[in-house]
């Protein structure tokens, strides 16, 4: 099963993944995707103006509600940066690039239309 196709948890009742497994889902995201200083996973997504970026956004916002596993989006012209961890476990679980996968997701059909 594809990570974009996993349930994400609220991550509270699993421990932190180790380095070692979260290098390996790592290597399973899309181009972009790092572990910021802070151990927490990071992309940067690009678009032509501040609207896209606005509507990207709100399109990751839907499926973390849905999800009920929430990033931290930051919007800014032509951007939009988003940084994933479990906050219960102030660790990475497997959701968390779960959720980073279905984020790609959202993304390709924008890439292509542009």
């Amino acid at each position: 099963m594809k990570l974009a196709d996993k349930k994400c948890s609220d991550g509270g009742s699993v421990p932190p993944l180790k380095a070692l497994r979260a290098r390996k889902l790592l290597k399973q995201l899309g181009r972009g995707w790092r572990l910021n200083g802070k151990g927490h996973l990071e992309r940067l997504y690009t678009f032509k103006d501040f609207a896209q970026a606005l509507a990207f956004a709100n399109q990751i916002g839907a499926v973390a509600e849905v999800e009920g596993h929430h990033p931290d989006l930051y919007v800014a012209w032509g951007k939009c940066k988003i940084e994933i961890w479990s906050h219960k476990i102030k660790g990475l679980t497997e959701s968390d690039f779960a959720l980073a996968a279905k984020a790609d997701r959202k993304f390709l059909p924008l890439r292509a239309a542009a």
